[in-house]
């Protein structure tokens, strides 16, 4: 931990070790369990076209995301200070890549999360409530609209901001209850569908011919008619690489933990553990999941069909693919009891990142990069400063994207700090190669090096896909435009006579 960004900051607070190792794997699993597992399935769907390459989407996404998790329970063991994945980059790179985290995770990667999740779990409010809807605007001015969703996506991230600003023990309540609400919800899924909606005629439709099929060329809204490609060779290739945008999306937020590491109890120990449970239960659950919506639905479908299974998985209403599978097995009324779920899914998955975000912000401040007020805790122990930047800036995006659009923005600027980090790992065992390690990566060298491989070459196909480039380069942008924000940024620290701190004595830095 490093000292405060200014003199006159001081310590009026301290960081609450109050959280265990139930509570850390609350945080993993409830920040990873939102609206995607619900949702992106059918984008993925008209995307590889076979029931084979959605399940391999899946998987392919759970390996990754898994080895992961357990190349960054090295470094969370070695270094269990609040701040997480930027003070990894900070320690292996120096102090710009930590910056370049930073400012990405503020602009992009967390608020960008944040406000996408909320604007999912308004459009299932719209469920029960049909006046919430992203067709009711208030207001509209190029990309930026006001509609009865967004406002009740702002609502909800003002709540939970409040919510954390009163301290670590209510925000872990909220996490801990509504994280196993939902899991247990998504259980209840995967039984009815495997158990009760399962149907001869979805059975023989997906898995007769498991690879085969046809890529849709239209949206969930499609008209008649929509185009459909045989896919095959490179444009299957960049299919699968454009369609791991979903399923990663979804497994996405499982090193929020890490960001909590000041207030995790034996972190050395309970952060590595919580990294590989949590992870490895939500990975096996959303597997279950998309293997619960092929045995109950056929994942071809017309956007025009009157019916759920006549629209299949690629065309479920609004992409709801969870709410049309509980329709097949109860009928249309049990959509309103699917709704509700979703929304306590996507609600305590907005806490676990409203919680854990604020802590990076902190860890910077401390730093000396980021606002010295940042740096600074209430009287609960909690950064409030941090809480309110956070929300504001995540309400912002919430008025000035769509879920799609903010889901690109995200996974880009996401997979090319996991790829930094990951090769951190590296970087630091030649640079200190004698520093503890309570926990040392699993298949080190293979699997963390097929991981930035992998990472890589998705990322790569991000950028130069018609489908996802024109918001993957913006994402790009941001990252680099960080660059001469930090030389203005300790430019201005430096003629205001702000000190950079030094790491304490037996920190990571020292």
């Amino acid at each position: 931990m490093t000292a405060n960004a200014s003199p006159a900051a001081g310590r009026q607070a301290e960081l609450v070790r109050g959280l265990g190792l139930f509570d850390a794997t609350m945080i993993v699993a409830g920040s990873m369990i939102g609206s995607g597992i619900f949702i992106v399935s059918a984008d993925i769907a008209r995307q590889v076209g076979s029931s084979g390459w959605l399940l391999g989407v899946w998987l392919l996404a759970a390996v990754l995301t898994l080895i992961a998790a357990l190349s960054y329970g090295e470094l969370a063991a070695m270094m269990p200070e609040a701040g997480g994945q930027y003070v990894y980059l900070r320690e292996a790179y120096g102090p710009l890549w930590g910056f370049l985290f930073g400012w990405t995770f503020f602009l992009v990667i967390q608020t960008g999360t944040v406000a996408a999740v909320a604007v999912a779990f308004a459009r299932f409010m719209g469920v029960l409530f049909p006046a919430i809807s992203s067709s009711h605007k208030f207001f509209e001015y190029g990309r930026f609209s006001v509609s009865s969703v967004t406002v009740v996506a702002i609502v909800v991230l003002l709540l939970l901001t409040w919510s954390n600003t009163t301290g670590l023990k209510a925000g872990k309540v909220v996490q801990n209850v509504f994280t196993v609400t939902k899991i247990a919800a998504l259980v209840a899924l995967i039984l009815l569908g495997l158990f009760v909606g399962a149907n001869a005629p979805a059975v023989q439709a997906n898995f007769t011919h498991w690879f085969s099929g046809a890529i849709s060329t239209a949206g969930g809204a499609a008209a008649r008619g929509a185009a459909t490609t045989a896919p095959g060779g490179l444009a299957l290739l960049m299919a699968l690489g454009t369609a791991m945008v979903g399923s990663l999306f979804a497994c996405d937020s499982w090193n929020n933990v890490t960001f909590t590491a000041g207030e995790v109890k034996d972190p050395k120990r309970h952060l590595p553990l919580s990294l590989f449970f949590g992870v490895s239960m939500v990975c096996l659950v959303y597997f279950l999941a998309n293997v619960a919506y092929l045995v109950t639905l056929p994942l071809a479908g017309v956007s025009y069909g009157a019916t759920v299974v006549e629209r299949g998985i690629q065309f479920a209403r609004d992409d709801r693919v969870g709410t049309a599978v509980v329709e097949v097995v109860f009928g249309k009324e049990a959509t309103l009891v699917m709704a509700v779920l979703i929304m306590i899914s996507t609600f305590g998955c907005i806490n676990g990142l409203v919680l854990a975000g604020a802590r990076v912000y902190y860890a910077m401040a401390r730093d000396g990069l980021f606002f010295a007020s940042v740096g600074q805790l209430n009287r609960h122990g909690v950064p409030e400063s941090g809480l309110t930047i956070q929300c504001l800036w995540a309400c912002l995006l919430a008025v000035s994207g769509t879920y799609n659009e903010l889901l690109d923005y995200v996974i880009f600027a996401v997979l090319i700090f996991y790829v930094l980090t990951i090769a951190g790992v590296f970087v630091l065992r030649r640079k200190r190669p004698d520093a503890p390690r309570p926990y040392r990566a699993f298949g080190y060298p293979v699997l963390p090096a097929a991981y930035v491989v992998l990472a890589s070459l998705i990322s790569l196909d991000l950028l130069i896909s018609p489908k996802t480039r024109a918001n993957t380069w913006p994402g790009l942008l941001i990252v680099l435009a960080g660059v001469p924000v930090y030389a203005l940024w300790n430019r201005w620290r430096s003629r205001s006579r702000v000190p950079a701190p030094a790491s304490e004595p037996g920190g990571a830095g020292a």
